[in-house]
């Protein structure tokens, strides 16, 4: 079974999403931060990754910064979920690793489709 590790700070959105990635026969783990995020993946790395930007203590960009570099960090596709919408953020995302963009809020039918364009569904 794949695993996905959601990373929000807001539990509604880390519920939501969890209710829709488990719909799609995912294994779903949870962290509330990057530096949660990270602990979480030297433990155990994801198949897929949903990434919110802002969040307190590590942000979205310096996560996958870090879990770039580490072994085994190139591995899980990482979809960001954000509020952010302009080029320039889309384009620091990608830049920086992510392998996919979604706007929140998103529906189950917007995320498989970004989970199948990234080969993850």
């Amino acid at each position: 079974m794949k695993h996905c590790l959601i990373v929000d700070d807001s539990r509604v959105i880390r519920r939501v999403s969890r209710h829709i990635v488990e719909s799609f026969g995912f294994a779903v783990s949870e962290a509330e931060n990057g530096e949660e995020a990270l602990v979480a993946c030297d433990a155990a790395m994801p198949d897929v990754i949903l990434l919110d930007w802002n969040m307190p203590v590590m942000d979205g960009i310096s996560f996958i910064a870090e879990l770039r570099r580490r072994e085994g960090g190139g591995v899980p596709k990482v979809l960001f979920c954000t509020t952010e919408n302009d080029v320039a953020h889309i384009r620091q995302a990608i830049e920086a690793g992510a392998d996919e963009y979604v706007m929140k809020p998103f529906d189950h039918d917007t995320l498989q489709m970004k989970l199948q364009i990234i080969g993850a569904a």
